[in-house]
């Protein structure tokens, strides 16, 4: 396997649903912003790889061919909330095989307000089976899907471990700070753990609303090259992909019946361990993290699953502020999903974005010092999870 490089990130603004360009202006701009970070031409570009959940097929054309029509394949990925990243794990694996030594992954996404919701109604839902568990692990309770089930993990975390919600508010209110220093932030404003409290309940001693990430559009892209590819081209990238790996669910996120596992608890696990694996670094040699906190409560359990803490201290790590500057791993310095929104398809490019440009040491107000290792962890729930681990070149 060749040795891949992030030759060239892009990241546009997040905008609120309505307030945004349309998706194929959000994937051509970001494209074009890491070709021009990367000082590459698309005609260079071999194989690109268009995420995207909400859109007609070949969508990712209409998007990259506002940037250039070279004829070269393009590749449609949906894989729920971790269609970026998979995006960015087919790229990575087309540069590290050989078979091309230069990619682009590009992700979009244009929402719509509220709730997650399915757009088919003639057909079986993807989710079957997954509803029916999760219906008779939280008593019937009705609430929009994602609200479901990652309320419902963090319920049985705060069962099983005495976690309480005051918690979940500090994961909020940390996000919130970092997310004061990013400018690519759609919400700035810091909050408070009580301010986070007192936000409207959405399930009651379970969630409220500031706990919950915000739908929102936008878009992000990465040029992933051959380290031989960058010395023909007189490219000196700085940051390299140290290992990666993507999971689906087996049979224990069904046979446990524990929400934890629903959410993806194992694949996260699994997916972490393979990249610690093939990178040859631990959880403590992990400087900066941006992980999937599509919900405060997710966040927390990521941190279990990521291995920075033991299972069932997540609430420990937090209270003794090892997430965040100054502690173990600086987690989402860019303000995470709580911050910026979730854009389906563009949320793990949006990682990678902000990790490549901490390694370079180019990232600004959320710049960790001396960062040499950054993980990045992108979940979707039907399921997949994709984790990146970036070293510098």
């Amino acid at each position: 396997m060749k040795q891949v490089l992030v030759a060239g990130v892009g990241m546009i603004p997040f905008k609120k649903p309505g307030d945004s360009l349309p998706y194929h202006e959000m994937g051509a701009q970001a494209a074009r912003q890491a070709l021009a970070d990367a000082g590459l031409h698309y005609d260079e570009v071999q194989q690109a790889y268009a995420g995207y959940v909400y859109g007609d097929s070949t969508s990712g054309q209409r998007a990259l061919y506002e940037v250039g029509m070279s004829g070269i394949p393009v590749v449609n990925v949906n894989n729920n909330c971790s269609t970026g990243s998979t995006a960015l794990f087919l790229a990575r694996q087309a540069v590290a095989s050989g078979a091309v030594d230069c990619a682009i992954a590009v992700g979009f996404e244009q929402m719509q307000p509220g709730a997650l919701a399915m757009h088919w109604q003639d057909r079986p839902n993807a989710f079957e089976n997954f509803d029916a568990l999760c219906d008779s692990l939280t008593d019937g309770v009705k609430l929009p899907l994602a609200l479901r089930y990652f309320g419902g993990a963090g319920r049985e975390h705060m069962a099983k471990y005495g976690t309480t919600l005051e918690t979940f508010a500090k994961i909020r209110a940390k996000a919130s700070r970092h997310a004061a220093r990013n400018p690519l932030a759609l919400f700035r404003k810091e909050v408070t753990p009580e301010e986070v409290l007192a936000s409207p309940v959405l399930w009651e001693g379970v969630l409220t609303r500031l706990m919950a990430c915000p739908p929102t559009c936008g878009g992000a892209a990465a040029i992933l090259v051959s380290k031989e590819f960058a010395a023909r081209k007189g490219l000196t990238p700085r940051v390299q992909i140290l290992g990666q790996a993507m999971t689906t669910d087996r049979a224990n996120s069904f046979d446990s019946r524990s929400m934890i596992d629903l959410v993806g608890f194992h694949l996260s696990e699994d997916a972490a361990a393979k990249v610690y694996a093939e990178a040859g670094i631990g959880p403590k040699d992990v400087d900066v993290c941006e992980l999937h906190d599509c919900f405060a409560q997710n966040e927390l359990l990521s941190y279990e699953a990521l291995g920075f803490c033991p299972v069932g201290e997540g609430a420990r790590f937090v209270d003794e502020a090892r997430n965040t500057y100054g502690g173990d791993v600086v987690v989402n310095p860019s303000g995470g999903l709580l911050s910026k929104g979730h854009p389906l398809g563009a949320t793990g490019l949006a990682q990678c974005y902000e990790l490549t440009r901490q390694l370079r040491g180019t990232a600004e107000g959320t710049q960790v010092e001396r960062a040499r290792f950054a993980l990045q962890h992108n979940l979707g729930l039907g399921g997949a999870a994709v984790v990146t681990m970036y070293g510098q070149a």
